[in-house]
């Protein structure tokens, strides 16, 4: 008797778009890219924010930027953030809009301060002069002597791992992302993507959100991308009752973001929490991937910290981590299709700012990817400016 027999084939996955990074650009380029109809896989060695954005506070900034196409970018950012807030939940995402206020030690910081309030201000940004003698309406525990500061209500925090989690969460929730953890990618080419674990992924187009490792990313699909690791410090006080209202940090920071220095380089941060701890930085050094605890660097934070908020003086510190900034030499992200390989899209090297920066990023990549016209002019973030390193 005659039967008709079905040989069952093992069909590799495939999807529209692969992301390489479980981190918050990644989570944010898999978000936006659902949203528009495309089926995701989210591929991670690690876990979720198991990189840079578990070891980041969250900073959601347009304070620390000076005019420009980061700026455009992080204002954006700011309006989508607020709309994720309100589509997600707050809580979801840990989302404080506590805004920032940046101090001057003297008269000479003071100037430089304003002046560059006064360029933001034209770029759209608010920014309100606070003079000496009410800084301490807005802050009460701060340092009587300072010489006054600006007050951005832009600025604010979320919970980076959780806000994370809670992207790719939604992204899943639509029914066309999948993430893949605990998978490495272990070759890239044109239309597939390779891993330990689950094989061959096909593609229509590669996203690079591997930050910090975006370069080794890149290398493998023979491109090349100069990210370096830049390592940051950051405290953690024990919980305290509420001290910080806003996000504080003394003017020189903005110096230090900008720097290109391979030296050590640490301005006073502090911000409090929902939950009670304090949260203390900021430092900046590029030491490669060297994780040891650098007890100065520690000491010189809470001595930068106590000088901004005397009653931090006797608080205990319950630990220290930290982290590596994806670094670029011009300080701005890569972000759109590489010039040689049009089919893998990078999205990594935004240094200290991937937070705050995620969710315009992530529209950029869906609308490059999508044909739409980019709601800013993606020019400056073009891979294509470290063409010539490429082999």
């Amino acid at each position: 008797m005659p039967c008709d027999i079905v040989l069952s084939v093992p069909r590799s996955p495939h999807y529209d778009v692969v992301v390489i990074g479980a981190g918050m650009i990644g989570a944010a380029c898999a978000h936006a890219l659902t949203e528009r109809g495309m089926t995701v896989a989210v591929v991670d060695r690690g876990p979720v924010a198991g990189g840079t954005t578990g070891a980041g506070e969250g900073n959601l900034l347009v304070s620390d930027k000076v005019p420009g196409s980061e700026l455009e970018l992080a204002l954006e950012s700011q309006r989508l953030w607020r709309e994720l807030a309100e589509s997600l939940g707050a809580d979801a995402l840990e989302y404080e809009a506590k805004g920032g206020l940046v101090v001057a030690k003297d008269l000479q910081s003071l100037g430089a301060l304003q002046g560059l309030a006064a360029r933001q201000r034209e770029a759209g940004v608010e920014a309100v002069p606070v003079p000496a003698d009410a800084l301490g309406e807005l802050e009460p525990h701060l340092a009587p002597a300072l010489a006054g500061g600006v007050l951005y209500p832009q600025d604010a925090q979320v919970q980076p791992a959780l806000a994370a989690a809670t992207l790719l969460r939604a992204a899943r929730d639509t029914g066309r992302a999948e993430l893949l953890a605990g998978t490495a990618v272990t070759a890239l080419a044109e239309g597939r993507v390779e891993t330990d674990t689950r094989g061959t992924l096909h593609c229509g187009a590669v996203v690079n959100a591997a930050g910090t490792w975006g370069g080794e990313i890149a290398a493998l699909a023979g491109a090349a991308l100069p990210i370096l690791p830049r390592r940051g410090f950051v405290l953690v006080t024990e919980p305290l009752p509420p001290l910080v209202r806003h996000k504080v940090y003394a003017a020189d920071y903005v110096a230090d973001v900008a720097s290109g220095s391979a030296d050590l380089q640490s301005s006073g941060v502090v911000e409090g929490t929902a939950a009670g701890p304090v949260l203390i930085g900021a430092s900046r050094e590029r030491v490669g991937f060297d994780r040891s605890l650098a007890v100065p660097v520690l000491a010189r934070l809470a001595a930068q910290a106590a000088e901004l908020f005397p009653v931090l003086r006797d608080v205990r510190v319950m630990r220290a981590y930290r982290g590596f900034r994806p670094y670029l030499p011009d300080h701005l992200p890569a972000i759109g299709p590489d010039p040689r390989r049009p089919w893998l899209l990078q999205a990594c090297g935004h240094e200290g700012a991937g937070i705050g920066l995620a969710p315009a990023t992530g529209r950029l990549i869906a609308q490059l990817l999508g044909d739409e016209k980019p709601f800013m002019d993606p020019t400056p973030f073009d891979p294509a400016r470290f063409q010539e390193e490429q082999p």
